[in-house]
């Protein structure tokens, strides 16, 4: 199956918190997108591995994914090598993305750009055919992204670009609470973690509105570029 973008994501949660309403204003204009999450979160302060497996194929639901994955690296210990690279290599010439969105280049958690960094080498070297992957004991074709875009985490990063969510808002918000384990819940004996606090969603909603009102819409997301975006007239943009 190909898709037309794939978002990489350190941890299951991240792709919901940062583009969601990216990949439901994608999927509602008939665009395939999968989300390949590299680790399966069990570093994290609430929840099991198990569930947060579970959290996240009910989010795939609920944004109509055409694919998701999860490569099981080491969360909060993997590492910037080889091995990693070609892990992600598999699943890119798998897909054959135009478009990869990835971690934040910086941000509070270090595997977030951990994250970008190892997606964005595994982009170029998805496209170097003397690199050869094998999946499903074929030897896989080399495949190059078109385009890397870095969706904007915790900390503030000024964007190159602001997609328009306002329509998809509600769709990113229950994507986001599929994943019940990591935030809010007064029912929950589990210990207190740095999301799981009900200010939280009013940072996330206020990082909505933010963005939005940066383009005079009511909520947007925030992206970073690798390399200078070109147009071909001035009228393609907004």
């Amino acid at each position: 199956m190909k898709l037309d973008i794939l978002v990489i994501a350190a941890h299951p949660d991240d792709a919901e918190l940062s583009c969601s309403g990216t990949i439901a204003a994608h999927i509602a204009n008939g665009y395939k997108v999968g989300i390949l999450d590299l680790t399966q979160g069990e570093m994290g302060t609430r929840g099991t591995p198990a569930i947060r497996l579970e959290e996240g194929q009910r989010s795939a639901k609920i944004l109509n994914l055409s694919a998701r994955e999860n490569l099981g690296f080491r969360d909060v210990f993997f590492v910037d090598d080889e091995q990693h690279h070609l892990e992600i290599v598999k699943i890119l010439r798998k897909y054959q993305p135009d478009i990869v969105l990835a971690n934040a280049v910086s941000d509070r958690h270090p595997d977030h750009s951990k994250g970008a960094i190892i997606a964005s080498k595994a982009c170029f070297m998805s496209g170097l055919r003397k690199i050869d992957t094998l999946m499903d004991g074929k030897i896989q074709e080399a495949w190059r992204p078109k385009h890397i875009y870095h969706y904007i985490q915790n900390n503030y990063i000024q964007p190159d670009f602001v997609v328009d969510i306002s329509k998809y808002w509600d769709v990113k918000i229950q994507s986001i609470k599929a994943f019940k384990s990591q935030f809010y819940d007064p029912t929950s004996n589990e210990p207190e973690s740095f999301i799981s606090r009900p200010e939280f969603m009013d940072f996330v909603e206020a990082r909505g509105k933010e963005f939005g009102h940066s383009i005079n819409v009511q909520y947007g997301e925030g992206f970073t570029v690798e390399k200078m975006i070109g147009i071909n007239s001035l009228f393609d943009l907004k």
